[in-house]
């Protein structure tokens, strides 16, 4: 079975509103071209360095005008959506934290699946660039694995592909296309992000579907953040089959998913697990 997928690479701000109305037409053009699968970027809503304006924006998952909004625009176009992931308020946590958090949209508007960020974000990059996304962000705790028309999907964010048993565990439980959603620093960008996507698709036999943020993010509040773009859609043998350079935009990938079964048939790694001793 063949999936025409479009790759949504996005520079979001952190006014929601504002990213809103330059997402919709999109979605609508992707529909448009006969995509089937769209897929949008982490931080879809709103890209901010700033717990004030987030606290300001942000709404709960109940109340979020893009949820609700691309909900409608899937049921409009049978366009099923993967909304990379939304920065929303959490309810009922005792250190007032966000989650960033994935949806999957099928064609008629309904939520079938949502998944909340496994691995924070805490690292020291040098210079004056340093993130600790836990202190903001409440961590998920339960891998998720969708069914779709073209295949299972496997659902993690951005900085979850520096864990490979995270992807090992979805691809043994059947993932065949794996989403990594990012807004990725430009020194790890350029250093890691293509290596770290094509590993994680030769290790699992599986399409990887990465859409990204991309340039300098507008901010009202907090510094502006700059992200590295490069919306890669790869194969199950690891080769590159579409790169969104650093423009917004949308790139379409056509996904031949008989590849998968392929692939993991000339190394059929994923069922070679040996018990070991030490270290």
């Amino acid at each position: 079975m063949t999936l025409r997928a479009a790759l949504v690479q996005l520079t979001s701000s952190d006014d929601p509103g504002e990213n809103l109305a330059r997402l919709l037409p999109v979605l609508r053009a992707a529909a448009a071209e006969g995509a089937r699968l769209a897929l949008t970027p982490e931080v879809t809503n709103c890209v901010s360095a700033s717990r004030t304006r987030q606290r300001e924006v942000l709404r709960t998952e109940a109340a979020d005008p893009t949820l609700a909004a691309v909900r409608e625009v899937a049921a409009e176009t049978g366009l099923w959506v993967l909304i990379g992931s939304l920065a929303l308020k959490a309810a009922n946590d005792p250190q007032d934290r966000f989650v960033n958090r994935s949806f999957l949209i099928d064609g008629a508007g309904a939520i079938r699946a949502r998944y909340d960020k496994i691995h924070m974000f805490d690292v020291e990059i040098g210079g004056a660039e340093s993130y600790r996304e836990s202190a903001g962000y409440r961590p998920g705790q339960r891998a998720v694995l969708a069914e779709t028309p073209w295949g299972r999907l496997g659902l993690t964010i951005c900085y979850d592909m520096r864990f490979p048993a995270l992807y090992r565990r979805l691809a043994q439980a059947g993932a065949e296309i794996l989403t990594v959603p990012s807004a990725f620093t430009v020194p790890t960008g350029r250093a890691h992000w293509e290596v770290l996507l094509r590993a994680r698709a030769i290790e699992t036999g599986a399409f990887v579907l990465a859409p990204a943020q991309t340039g300098r993010h507008a901010a009202a509040r907090g510094r502006i953040r700059e992200t590295w773009g490069h919306s890669l859609a790869i194969g199950p043998w690891g080769e590159l089959l579409a790169d969104a350079g650093t423009d917004p935009g949308m790139t379409l990938v056509e996904l031949d998913t008989a590849q998968v079964a392929e692939a993991r048939g000339r190394i059929p790694s994923l069922s070679g697990d040996r018990a070991f001793a030490g270290p």
